[in-house]
């Protein structure tokens, strides 16, 4: 999809085909061990090595109405997305994320912030990812700056 294609597209279509895109780039970071989930542990990347962050995602639920700290955690992750110039977006189905992100075995306790982040070996290339990266630019140039995805239903 070029990016007049994009810049065409009415805003329910254009929701739903970066839902799809944040729901492939998830699938094939897993799938390549390049996830961060769970506040702490993406905190602690992002303390440790910011470059290595390519995209982050926000979740939230029921319980992040009522949870000050967590609304704490997201506003200080924002703020660092915002300084290391890292695409930042929110999701309102935590379930949904945890689902694509979580192994078959186990529940994800804490899947309100999941990184992406490049290998080891360097950075990998996914149209799916640029895709989501020019979304949240022009979404900034609207001044929205954690743009919500709708992820699709399975």
């Amino acid at each position: 999809m070029t990016l007049e294609e994009v810049i065409v597209q009415k805003p329910v279509e254009r929701a739903q085909c970066t839902g799809k895109a944040l729901e492939e780039v998830l699938e094939t970071a897993k799938t390549n061990d390049c996830l961060t989930i769970g506040v702490y542990e993406s905190a602690k990347v992002m303390n440790i090595d910011p470059d290595s962050v390519s995209f982050c995602v926000l979740a939230t639920d029921e319980e992040f109405e009522c949870d000050i700290a967590l609304q704490i955690h997201f506003t200080l992750i924002q703020a660092f997305c915002f300084d290391n110039d890292i695409s930042i977006v929110r999701v309102s189905d935590m379930q949904r994320l945890a689902e694509i992100v979580g192994d078959k075995s186990e529940q994800l306790d804490d899947a309100h912030c999941v990184l992406i982040t490049n290998p080891a070996e360097g950075s990998w290339e996914d149209p799916a990812l640029d895709k989501l990266h020019l979304f949240c630019e022009e979404s900034r140039g609207i001044n929205d700056w954690v743009p919500e995805i709708t992820l699709p239903e399975r």
